[in-house]
């Protein structure tokens, strides 16, 4: 845990510091860094040694638990006024950005099967779904910090691309969800992944906030959160986060809608306030270290699996971009603001590492495919802020649309300024 820290902190601070790109962005690469990509391939015993195979369970634990808390962060800075006014233009954006990456993937699944790249007994429709959920999702988690330290958090264009993204990825969990349902579950275990998470996140939306209302009176009469407040607001998210699991969507997706819901004000200010550190310090780097030490970058090893790498990435980026700067244009964005939305729903990073590990733990793709896709992740994330600032962001600055980036900020404290 030292070394992973130690890496995670100096990574993502020299990609801040000479990339320009948040912390976070940083320790995906550590992740990768850490695994046999680099340290495995130049010192393997300090590797094997560092990470035994008896440590990956307990990696795994904490990674998940880092990667729900960070959404229930997320879910607790989202504006649900904002979605509502961009409910229109966010769902025309995501479903383009959907629709067009699952057209790449019908072009390109059947040739990655014929390549031998996902698993045994994966079948052509398994495998184009699976490419097109992996394709077309976007980073939610990495979006909103993108998004807030861009200056973009009440602006039209944040807003419409924070909705959007939530569209997209709960689109792109459910058709996970029949993957795996096609992989061995049967039919039932589609049905009941959209119809319990379906009903998780109606009563969450339309319940929710009144039987939250008294949480969130006590804590402004405390005018804290105590310890017993924030006690129940942990078990609150722990049986979230099991509700989405139980039906068979991701638990990060518990952690979130919680989070939309939970009463503004002190509770929501204060709960960030004592959260974030342990969540982003300690817990997401052991989600990232997991996600490398099954990343092989060594296996892309041939002019011929690169050239595969290459057309997954261009088929990703010009799918995904083109299609949400399409929808944009046609909702009634102008030509900047469409290509800033196509910009930043185009960062896969966070989520596509989530549903990549997914797909490998259960067999449905292979560790050169996983390599590859975890390479699509970190290469259209690192492209996200700074294609953002050429095609919309200097303009809108000089124009005085936005505020200036202040480089010398913490990107620690990114979450806990969303707005409450």
């Amino acid at each position: 845990m030292f070394v992973i820290i130690a890496v995670s902190r100096l990574v993502g601070w020299l990609a801040k510091k000479y990339l320009g790109q948040p912390q976070v962005v940083g320790e995906m690469i550590a992740g990768v860094l850490l695994g046999p990509s680099l340290l495995g391939l130049l010192a393997p015993d300090i590797q094997h040694m560092l990470f035994p195979k008896d440590s990956k369970s307990v990696l795994y634990v904490g990674a998940q638990m880092g990667v729900g808390l960070y959404m229930f962060l997320v879910g607790l800075g989202f504006q649900a006024d904002h979605f509502k006014s961009n409910a229109k233009s966010a769902a025309a954006v995501s479903l383009s950005g959907m629709a067009a990456p699952f057209l790449v993937a019908v072009g390109i699944a059947p040739w990655l099967l014929s390549l031998g790249l996902f698993g045994k007994g994966i079948d052509t429709f398994q495998a184009t779904l699976f490419m097109g959920a992996a394709i077309s999702i976007t980073a939610f988690p990495m979006l909103a910090r993108i998004i807030h330290e861009r200056g973009l958090s009440k602006t039209p264009l944040g807003t419409l691309s924070l909705s959007a993204g939530a569209i997209d990825d709960a689109g792109a969990w459910t058709v996970l969800a029949i993957v795996l349902a096609t992989f061995g579950g049967g039919p039932a275990v589609a049905v009941k992944a959209i119809v319990g998470g379906g009903l998780f996140a109606v009563f969450m939306i339309t319940l929710g906030p009144k039987l939250l209302a008294p949480l969130g009176r006590w804590a402004e009469r405390e005018g804290k959160v105590t310890p017993n407040i924030l006690g129940v607001v942990v078990m609150l998210f722990m049986l979230s986060a099991w509700a989405m699991d139980a039906v068979g969507i991701h638990a990060v997706f518990g952690g979130f809608i919680l989070g939309t819901v939970l009463p503004r004000g002190v509770l929501t200010r204060e709960v960030k306030k004592q959260l974030e550190p342990f969540a982003v310090v300690l817990l997401l780097p052991m989600f990232f270290t997991f996600s490398g030490l099954h990343t092989q970058l060594t296996m892309v090893n041939s002019i011929s699996l690169v050239a595969v790498t290459a057309v997954i990435l261009a088929g990703s980026i010009l799918a995904k971009g083109g299609a949400c700067w399409a929808a944009a244009r046609l909702t009634g964005q102008d030509n900047a603001t469409a290509c800033g939305i196509g910009a930043l729903m185009n960062a896969r990073g966070l989520m596509e590492l989530i549903i990549i590990n997914i797909g490998l733990q259960k067999g449905i793709i292979g560790p050169a495919l996983f390599s590859m896709l975890v390479l699509m992740a970190i290469i259209t994330t690192l492209m996200a802020s700074p294609l953002f600032e050429l095609l919309y962001g200097k303009a809108a600055r000089a124009r005085g649309e936005l505020g200036a980036l202040d480089e010398s900020e913490d990107e620690d404290s990114e979450l806990a300024r969303l707005p409450a």
